[in-house]
């Protein structure tokens, strides 16, 4: 799976084909709602694996994957007249885990939500062990509180 140039033209080429022959020409029944997400291309233009995602459940990925497979010789061949290279790369569908690491991060986002709200709300209702500020400020090094000697100065 090196990243040639020419590798990364045809793996674009074959997506669009395979998307196109998906979309046309493949009439069987068990394909559901697929999308072609990806193409991967060896560096030797010898293998494809085409990465698909299918939305439905798990029959349906099921059920799409067979019919992918019973219809990979017709797509290969199509691929083959329409790309013009030497040798035809064999062509592995893949099922993506596009869709299942993506409901997989919402639901940590959703987690770390009700988490940080759960923290918000102990710290609101928090109160300071000790002093509000236990922090010392330049005044309490001198000794001496100015409010303290404000009174005084006014006596005389």
């Amino acid at each position: 799976m090196v990243d040639h140039p020419r590798a990364t033209k045809l793996a674009e080429r074959i997506q669009e084909i395979v998307a196109r022959m998906l979309d046309g020409r493949v009439k069987d029944p068990r394909l559901g709602f697929v999308t072609v997400t990806a193409v991967r291309v060896t560096g030797d233009l010898q293998h494809a694996s085409v990465f698909y995602t299918v939305l439905g459940d798990e029959a349906a990925r099921a059920d799409s994957a067979a019919a992918l497979e019973s219809a990979k010789g017709l797509i290969r061949s199509e691929v083959g007249k329409q790309t013009g290279v030497r040798l035809t790369p064999t062509l592995e569908f893949v099922p993506d885990a596009v869709p299942e690491t993506a409901a997989s991060i919402a639901e940590a986002l959703r987690e770390a939500a009700r988490r940080d709200a759960e923290v918000a709300a102990l710290a609101a209702s928090a109160q300071y062990a000790g002093d509000a500020d236990p922090y010392r400020h330049p005044a309490d090094e001198d000794g001496a509180d100015d409010e303290d000697d404000e009174p005084e100065a006014a006596d005389r």
